[in-house]
């Protein structure tokens, strides 16, 4: 069985369907953790798996699972950037504003890093922009300590357009 989930994580990675499909009814936990507590939806979708998360999440993964420190599989969307994913897994119920171990949430993450795409996307979806993480620092704060003006112009303006 040890190898089943390994290979099954592998899979989950690298967006083998077809391993995925022949082997998902054998995991008895979707939400399965390796040593560093990602699910295989945690994985799949931190690498850019869209069809695999896709699967994963129509056989009842839990969208809002974290890591050991509290990381999501939007959180690393968000990080990474990719909105197709953090589309698919906010059409599942990931919740916008968890927060990690520290405090962040996703919109931080795509703050922090650039992504003003995600950003733009989260915020449409209804991301809280007031959230503080653990030094009371907002996403805007972490924004600016990046020089992201796109992103603190639109975290800024969300107040005005609702």
């Amino acid at each position: 069985m040890e190898t089943i989930i390994s290979d099954f994580f592998n899979a989950a990675r690298t967006g083998d369907l077809t391993f995925l499909r022949e082997h998902i009814d054998q995991i008895s936990d979707l939400n399965v953790r390796d040593n560093r507590g990602y699910t295989p939806l945690i994985i799949a979708t931190y690498n850019g798996q869209l069809e695999a998360a896709r699967l994963l999440l129509d056989a009842g993964a839990d969208v809002n699972a974290g890591d050991y420190g509290g990381n999501t599989s939007l959180m690393g969307v968000s990080f990474k950037g990719y909105p197709e994913i953090a589309t698919l897994l906010i059409g599942y119920g990931a919740d916008l504003n968890l927060q990690h171990g520290n405090g962040g949430t996703a919109l931080m993450f795509a703050a922090m890093f650039g992504r003003n795409n995600m950003v733009r996307l989260l915020l449409d979806a209804g991301a809280d922009r007031h959230i503080c993480e653990n030094r009371g620092l907002t996403a805007a704060d972490l924004a600016a300590q990046q020089g992201n003006v796109a992103a603190i112009e639109m975290l800024e303006a969300a107040d005005v357009i609702r």
